[in-house]
């Protein structure tokens, strides 16, 4: 498929089809409040991090969005357990502060519900590592969810990140697998990349589930199970990502 791939700074118009395009997140994922309170401002503060693909007809079938962030800052010098949540909070503490970053990561890589399957995540990430490149650094790196994850939530996310094929020692999921032909190479995990909290009612909106009874709740498109707080009305779900560092 023939696809026009630039920055928003350079397509400002499509931030609204952006945004409009439909995706498959599970619903519980956009309720993490780290990502509710930043990923916007990654669109209106860093918009040349910020990559969309549109078809030949003008429609917006992909995003990926990245933020820049100072690795070698006091107190960090290395990939954060938090993953997702701890480096966009790095990002914009650096922001806020002046500081001269010298990584970027990637923060999310979106393809269109209907677009699923042809190829674009990988074209998106070949995008993105290109971007970071012409932007000046040396280093792309990714808190990947691994897509596959979610039909093993009982797994343990160390054996799982490096699992691998017989036939080619490819990772065995299949994202992985996308960032790894790319060029990327798996680090480490973050057992705390993202963080989901909320009231009873709250999860039985998201996910359609009871969320009677206390314990782990497996919950569709969730890589772990969510633990639930029966008797005290609440339940967290604490989600676990893969480090990929890719040299751009």
């Amino acid at each position: 498929m023939q696809l026009i791939i630039t920055t928003l700074a350079e397509r400002p118009e499509l931030r609204g089809p952006m945004w409009q395009m439909l995706d498959t997140w599970p619903k519980f994922v956009i309720n993490d409040p780290v990502g509710w309170a930043n990923i916007g401002r990654i669109v209106a503060e860093l918009p040349e991090y910020v990559l969309v693909a549109t078809d030949p007809d003008g429609r917006v079938v992909g995003r990926a969005f990245s933020v820049p962030f100072l690795m070698a800052a006091e107190g960090r010098g290395g990939l954060p357990e938090g993953g997702w949540d701890q480096v966009m909070l790095w990002a914009f503490s650096d922001l806020r502060h002046g500081r001269t970053p010298d990584t970027v990561s990637a923060i999310e890589i979106t393809v269109a519900e209907d677009r699923q399957g042809q190829g674009i995540s990988g074209r998106m990430l070949a995008a993105l590592r290109e971007n970071v490149g012409g932007l000046g650094f040396q280093e792309l790196v990714a808190p990947v969810r691994p897509s596959a994850k979610s039909g093993e939530p009982n797994a343990l996310i160390e054996e799982y990140a490096h699992r691998t094929r017989a036939a080619d020692g490819l990772p065995y999921d299949p994202w992985l697998r996308v960032h790894v032909r790319a060029g990327g190479v798996v680090e480490s995990v973050a057992p705390a990349s993202m963080t989901v909290s909320g009231s009873l009612r709250q999860w039985r909106e998201w996910t359609g589930l009871p969320f009677e009874e206390s314990g782990p709740v497996e919950v569709p498109g969730a890589l772990v199970p969510v633990h639930c707080e029966a008797e005290r009305g609440y339940a967290v779900y604490v989600e676990p990502n893969v480090w990929v560092r890719h040299r751009v």
